[in-house]
């Protein structure tokens, strides 16, 4: 296992225990005070607890190496985590308005209001802080579970200060129902985060291709480092996880040998991967007649 794949179910693995804790707090804080609001981010929580039980599930399997039933890999393993974890958001948005509706109509003020506001902003900063360092360690480790509950988790630092907020107004006014009205406005920004992690999930399902930003630098490496060879075009990408697939017909000299266009392929893999780590190229190999428009190679001083 590599490094960069320890690390990403390290950090996955740690996520489960405090994710517990997290939610230990925040039903805590709800029993002492019987809020509502406070209810509902609890709710969130066991939310958090399986989704991060399933993420270090997810990641592990996803570093295994290729097998002949799964020759490119198992990186798409870690988008149907994101993808259920992105149904269990809504899932959790959907708990909190059924908890929160009936309250409506018979609202009332929480007890013991500021040992649990204390309790919950506690477990806010600790989710605010874990949220951080996952989402990082997504965007480091091109991993989307890890992404993914991060997104998640900061999506529950939203709602906790959101119930914080809607708590503490219901007590400085006296209308309890601002309790039960802040918990279904935090339900409304709960399902917009799980519809994110969704959508983005499914896009890599899909074969989407890499950022525009991130294909123009790989089509800027090819330029700076495939002297010798005359064009490349058909450019194509993929992301798949962690992984980043790139395939792409390189024009050469009709009388370029074998052993000369390999020697370009080898070092534009090398360039590559260096560039962008995790990316797997597919090099064509087309001689001078088929050349075409594409990305023009810029031939560095003193190429032969």
């Amino acid at each position: 296992m590599e490094k960069s794949d320890m690390t990403v179910r390290r950090l996955a693995f740690w996520g489960i225990p405090l994710s517990f804790g997290v939610m230990g707090l925040k039903l805590l804080a709800w029993y002492v005070t019987g809020s509502v609001a406070l209810l509902s981010d609890g709710l969130e929580s066991t939310v958090n607890v399986v989704a991060a039980v399933m993420a270090w599930m997810v990641v592990g399997y996803a570093a295994k190496p290729a097998d002949s039933d799964h020759p490119f890999g198992h990186y798409k393993a870690e988008y149907f985590s994101a993808v259920v974890e992105g149904v269990l958001i809504v899932v959790a948005a959907l708990m909190i308005v059924n908890e929160a509706a009936p309250h409506l109509f018979a609202p009332t003020l929480p007890e013991a209001p500021a040992l649990g506001l204390t309790i919950n902003a506690v477990a806010a900063v600790i989710n605010a802080l874990w949220a951080g360092v996952l989402i990082r360690a997504g965007r480091t480790h091109r991993s989307p579970a890890l992404k993914a509950d991060g997104e998640h988790i900061w999506s529950d630092v939203i709602t906790s200060i959101g119930v914080l907020i809607g708590l503490v107004l219901a007590l400085v006014t006296g209308y309890g129902i601002l309790d039960p009205i802040m918990a279904l406005v935090v339900s409304v920004n709960i399902l917009f985060q799980g519809y994110k992690v969704i959508s983005h999930s499914v896009s890599g399902l899909m074969d989407q291709a890499v950022e525009p930003d991130e294909e123009e630098s790989i089509k800027t490496v090819i330029a700076s480092h495939g002297y010798g060879a005359l064009n490349v075009h058909h450019f194509r990408s993929r992301r798949a996880g962690r992984a980043t697939f790139i395939a792409f017909d390189l024009v050469v000299p009709a009388l370029m040998t074998v052993g000369e266009a390999h020697e370009i392929c080898d070092r534009l893999e090398r360039a590559i991967q260096e560039a962008h780590p995790g990316a797997q190229c597919v090099i064509h190999v087309e001689p001078e007649s088929e050349k075409s428009h594409g990305v023009r190679i810029k031939m560095q001083q003193g190429a032969k």
